[in-house]
């Protein structure tokens, strides 16, 4: 087994967001014994270690990942699809917009706002041609601080293993669970 250093310790802290009262807390230890041990002035008994290792462990299983947030079925259209399937796609689930994707990568977004001022004659024309630029794309791993950043910004987010879409999060799937 191979044990922490101090320095290992406090960047898992920071990483967690933890102050080291907060660890402490969690790991009923003092404020100046999580600051000597992260100083290096003091070698901690192993049990102590243990209860501040097993103390962020617990802090890690609390961070909101985007595996816990995403929708696996991604409702999308193809860049190549006619506007009116998107159209009618959008309606039929009722959403404002949907992703873009060819061949398992995301490559666009196309939304009501975007439709809603297209003549009829243009309603067999590729998606391709209306489409806006894609949603930003994380991986599972993603905390939900870094969502939400997105979400500030963009409709939705895309999740991405090794290029390939596995799932979307959007404002109302935070707002779902954040409430």
């Amino acid at each position: 087994m191979e044990l922490p250093t101090p320095t290992d310790l406090r960047q898992r802290r920071n990483d967690l967001g933890l102050t080291q009262s907060e660890l402490a807390n969690r790991a009923d230890v003092s404020q100046p014994l999580i600051a000597r041990i992260e100083g290096g002035d003091v070698d901690p008994r192993l049990s102590t270690l243990r209860r501040i290792v097993n103390a962020l462990q617990e802090a890690e299983s609390d961070v909101i990942k985007a595996a816990d947030l995403m929708h696996e079925a991604v409702v999308s259209v193809a860049p190549d699809d006619p506007v009116s399937k998107a159209a009618h796609r959008m309606e039929q689930e009722a959403y404002s917009q949907l992703a873009v994707i060819q061949d398992g990568i995301p490559v666009g977004s196309i939304s009501q706002s975007e439709l809603v001022h297209l003549e009829e004659e243009h309603r067999d024309e590729p998606v391709s041609e209306h489409m806006a630029e894609s949603f930003p794309t994380v991986s599972k791993d993603a905390t939900l601080d870094e969502i939400s950043n997105l979400l500030e910004h963009y409709k939705a987010v895309m999740i991405t293993e090794a290029g390939q879409t596995v799932g979307i999060i959007t404002e109302a799937d935070l707002a779902a669970r954040l409430s």
